[in-house]
């Protein structure tokens, strides 16, 4: 893999910066395409292999949750925060939601 676009240290008593840092850098990637969820980080890349990440959280955290809605991403909350034995968890991007799903018949 080469370099990250741009990276940002995570710090858990200031969630709302890991969130201004990824409405800023997504409008400098092209399409989005997946997520790779490591321990301790995670790097959200384009469709041409470009990449940010954020360092200090992983797939173990709870606050990788809303971070992950933000962006899109199709990943089950249940099994998450399990541990793999791979290096990373991977997820693509760009869920989409159907027509009426919040509404009640």
């Amino acid at each position: 893999m080469t370099t990250p676009r741009a990276t940002h240290t995570y710090d858990a008593a200031d969630p709302e910066a890991a969130i201004a840092f990824l409405k800023r850098t997504r409008s400098e990637l092209r399409s989005l395409r997946k997520v790779r969820l490591f321990k301790d980080r995670f790097h959200v890349l384009d469709i041409n292999q470009d990449y940010f990440e954020i360092v200090g959280l992983g797939y173990a955290d709870a606050a990788i949750v809303p971070l992950l809605r933000m962006i899109n991403a199709a990943f089950d909350p249940k099994t998450l925060h399990d541990p793999v034995d791979v290096e990373y968890k991977e997820f693509a991007t760009g869920r989409r939601h159907a027509w009426a799903e919040d509404r009640v018949m």
